[in-house]
């Protein structure tokens, strides 16, 4: 598992790991049971607090993307494609609401970024 941690992003530590490894479940780069390495181990390879490492993982859980086993540690769920499809859905939403902002700063038209989508529709096929 590789995560980098970017002390000069405005984003906090926890959230870049819950991202990156969420990122890496959903990719299908971790798979289903796959082990995780312990908050302990992970903390003093990133070399930040037990903590941030324990709320991130926490973040997981409770989202379902890794579920934990006393005295065994932390592993990656069965992947729910219902939750898979919604994080999929927020994502586009997310890009949807970056391509209205742009486009407004560029003064197009609802039907410009649709004729845009449909060409980029066409080419994919």
């Amino acid at each position: 598992m590789n995560i980098l941690i970017d002390n000069r992003n405005g984003t906090p530590i926890y959230d870049q790991i819950y991202t990156q490894i969420k990122s890496q479940i959903i990719s299908g780069e971790l798979s289903e049971d796959e082990t995780l390495p312990s908050i302990r181990s992970l903390a003093r390879e990133l070399r930040i607090s037990v903590i941030t490492t324990k709320r991130a993982y926490d973040e997981l859980e409770k989202e379902g993307f890794i579920y934990t086993v006393a005295g065994k540690g932390c592993f990656v769920a069965a992947k729910n494609t219902e939750l898979l499809r919604e994080e999929n859905l927020r994502q586009i939403e997310e890009h949807i609401a970056a391509i209205l902002h742009l486009a407004v700063s560029c003064g197009l038209e609802t039907e410009d970024i649709i004729e845009m989508i449909r060409f980029e529709t066409e080419e994919e096929k």
